[in-house]
């Protein structure tokens, strides 16, 4: 154990951050997302929600505030409401994260293709609604 590590922080996840380097792309993915599909690096957080790993993983992993967007999200319909999950991640950056982020939308597929340039992939059995999470790494400064 390590202090001030978040319990739900495995070795294997605390490895994989600080192996990533800026501009490293790590992906919370839910419980239906194609992870072993998308990615080679795969981390089991089997029992956690993607908030809660979220939470962890931002008081340890510096966001990148060079680039305009570093955080996606699985975009919805034009008749679809969107999740109260995101909601949820903004309130999380918002608490580990000075500065203000916008958020990118990618389509359904279009999200699986840039989940395949992540470094790794947690994956999770949250069942949230379009509750995947793409961030790129910053600098710690």
């Amino acid at each position: 154990m390590l202090k001030g590590v978040p319990s739900m922080i495995s070795p294997e996840l605390i490895k994989v951050l600080m192996e990533m380097g800026h501009g490293d792309k790590l992906l919370i993915a839910d419980g239906n997302f194609p992870a072993y599909r998308c990615g080679e690096k795969i981390i089991r957080c089997d029992g956690v929600s993607i908030s809660e790993i979220l939470n962890a993983v931002l008081y340890l992993f510096p966001l990148d505030v060079k680039v305009k967007k570093p955080v996606t999200l699985m975009n919805i319909t034009a008749d679809e409401t969107p999740p109260e999950s995101w909601e949820w991640y903004k309130k999380i950056i918002a608490k580990n994260h000075a500065a203000e982020y916008e958020f990118d939308y990618r389509d359904r597929f279009e999200f699986y293709e840039k989940a395949k340039e992540s470094y790794a992939i947690i994956a999770t059995t949250d069942i949230s609604y379009k509750g995947n999470i793409l961030l790129e790494k910053g600098v710690v400064r």
